[in-house]
């Protein structure tokens, strides 16, 4: 019986160390994901500040500057760069479990009221 005690502690210790491990590897996982995103965000802002000035220095007497051409690049690359915050923050970071639950109680007091 005392063998498997030894046994239960031995095992309890081994899944804790597991436990930690696992829990090291996600938050280095998630890590990971957040240093992507601002390495993403920052050559977004430094390529789109050195093409929009690259575009603005070679522009024509009359050309205007507020042209769709100028600022392209910037708006499909945002695009990009919002999924990617998206995948790195979820979408709950806009609409997160508790916004879902005022707006359920919402819609049923209001429901709740129009039968009362």
């Amino acid at each position: 019986m005392e063998n498997y005690n030894k046994f239960d502690e031995n095992q309890s210790s081994v899944q804790a160390k597991f436990n930690k491990e696992e829990a090291y590897l996600r938050a280095k996982k998630k890590l990971d994901k957040l240093k992507g995103f601002y390495w993403h965000l920052a050559a977004y802002i430094i390529v789109n500040i050195f093409l929009i000035s690259m575009v603005s220095g070679n522009l024509h007497e009359g050309e205007s500057f507020w042209q769709f051409e100028t600022f392209a690049t910037a708006i499909f690359w945002g695009i990009g760069l919002m999924f990617h915050f998206f995948g790195v923050f979820g979408p709950g970071f806009l609409f997160g479990k508790n916004w879902e639950e005022r707006k359920i109680n919402e819609f049923m007091d209001k429901d709740k009221r129009h039968w009362e």
